[in-house]
């Protein structure tokens, strides 16, 4: 169940990343991906033409609305304050019309399915992605 006020998502959001920290990097993303998959879903809270303005961890989490965009940066900032050496190159990326989160040069997917990751071995062409954002620059702005 999705915490009700912001103090509890904050301490969940604390629990979670306190929990991934050990585990193999698969049940780390599995992990992250369901818990950002509690998130009550509203379509269109963020749009891609807006990225100057969308909020950061903290805001998010008070904001308490989540589209596709909103779920998947959330997933980003999950992984880029993780800080972990064996997941840093994480994408939020705009395919079709679906916000992934790719991970491992596209071998995990994200924000694609509540119950699991995807684990392909091809990456998404970039190509196909219309819109893109790196842990790198997620990085940056959280720091």
């Amino acid at each position: 169940m999705w915490p009700r006020t912001f103090e509890q998502r904050l301490d969940s959001w604390v629990q979670l990343r306190q929990q991934v920290t050990t585990v193999d990097v698969e049940t780390a993303l599995q992990h992250i991906n369901a818990w950002w998959f509690q998130t009550p879903w509203m379509p269109y809270y963020l749009h891609w033409d807006d990225q100057a303005t969308w909020p950061d961890p903290w805001q998010l989490l008070n904001d308490n609305i989540y589209c596709g965009i909103a779920r998947g940066l959330g997933i980003m900032y999950t992984i880029s304050i993780l800080d972990r050496l064996d997941i840093q190159d994480a994408e939020l990326i705009e395919v079709g019309s679906d916000n992934l989160v790719q991970v491992s040069g596209g071998k995990y997917i994200l924000n694609w399915d509540k119950d699991e990751i995807v684990n392909i071995n091809s990456k998404l062409k970039p190509k196909r992605s219309k819109c893109r954002l790196t842990q790198q620059i997620i990085k940056k702005q959280i720091t």
